[in-house]
């Protein structure tokens, strides 16, 4: 990192997600008709390509890789917009996003290393780190069985990065009041919600995730009463109340590696692994969009894409375009 930089890091700790109260107040607008998805037509018209080539030479080594760049294409545009704020790596003085509370977990940020290395070798300074995650992402899920679509690009890179700000991300926990609150503040809807919350069909949770609802949910109950019993139980035996392995957890549906509907089927027969999973089920619009998606993974996936869409339009202000997505220029 340069001399004289801007980018601003900070730590401050806490336990719960503090969610901004209004779209100014957390910097978000929608970039809308800024980004095109002939952005790099002209500039870097093989880029897209790279980075497909990419995520297909990292997942051929590790199937977790598509769900860790889609949460981690959610967690960036989550706070201060879509602008690859999450990439920036921490130093002596500040702590970055990634290693807030909530981004501990996040991994395979080498794709983008690896994917930003090859198209700065085509066309030096031109495709953003924010593009480049919006495009992983995308491309995580269609090499996962999962739709694909032309994703809108020209967003800049950020300066700015705090892991304080992580507070700001829907927590696991959360009612669906709180969930709903943390969409909406970004302008995204219940059927945004609905559709962006089928990402959990890919990927593993560790039981700190989910411990809530099994160990002492609350003064009179051990267990969710919300949760299948039999799934319930199967979660007690892997996450004990004195378990000490800390890889311990459970997959997000039974077909992880698949980009499917699987996970709303789940969902319904109160086989959803977070509280934020089952609290779709308390919302009378949102429950008759799990069943729905349940029922027909066409329309889900029609719907997921729309939703990417819209998510991933989230601006924060990024100013540029970095040379390496670990730093700011």
């Amino acid at each position: 990192m340069r001399s004289g930089s801007l980018l601003t890091i900070e730590m401050r700790s806490s336990g719960a997600a503090l969610i901004c109260w209004v779209l100014v107040l957390c910097g978000l607008s929608h970039l809308g008709n800024s980004l095109s998805v002939n952005y790099y037509k002209k500039t870097c018209p093989k880029a897209e390509a790279a980075v497909t080539e990419s995520v297909k030479l990292a997942m051929a080594n590790d199937n977790t890789v598509p769900a860790a760049l889609l949460r981690m294409h959610f967690h960036d545009c989550f706070i201060r917009g879509c602008d690859g704020s999450v990439l920036l790596n921490s130093t002596k003085k500040h702590t970055a996003e990634k290693d807030g509370p909530p981004n501990i977990s996040l991994h395979a940020f080498y794709v983008i290393d690896n994917a930003k290395k090859a198209v700065e070798e085509m066309c030096p300074g031109v495709v953003s780190c924010a593009d480049i995650l919006a495009l992983a992402a995308r491309d995580a899920v269609a090499l996962s069985g999962g739709p694909t679509w032309d994703v809108p690009k020209g967003r800049k890179d950020g300066r700015i990065s705090k892991a304080s700000d992580t507070r700001q991300l829907p927590a696991p926990t959360f009612n669906f009041a709180q969930v709903h609150q943390s969409f909406s503040q970004r302008g995204l809807s219940i059927e945004d919600l609905v559709a962006l919350s089928g990402g959990h069909t890919l990927g593993f949770a560790h039981c700190s995730s989910f411990q809530n609802r099994i160990h002492n949910f609350d003064a009179t109950q051990m267990v969710d009463p919300s949760m299948n019993p039999s799934f319930a139980a199967s979660l007690l035996r892997i996450c004990p109340a004195n378990n000490k392995v800390k890889a311990a957890g459970s997959t997000m549906d039974t077909t992880p590696v698949t980009f499917d509907n699987v996970y709303f089927q789940l969902v319904g027969k109160g086989k959803g692994l977070f509280s934020s999973d089952s609290a779709l089920l308390t919302d009378p619009k949102a429950k008759a969009l799990v069943s729905k998606f349940a029922g027909s993974n066409k329309a889900f996936r029609k719907a997921f894409v729309e939703s990417m869409i819209r998510m991933s339009s989230l601006s924060g202000g990024g100013v540029e375009v970095r040379l390496d997505c670990r730093v700011v220029r």
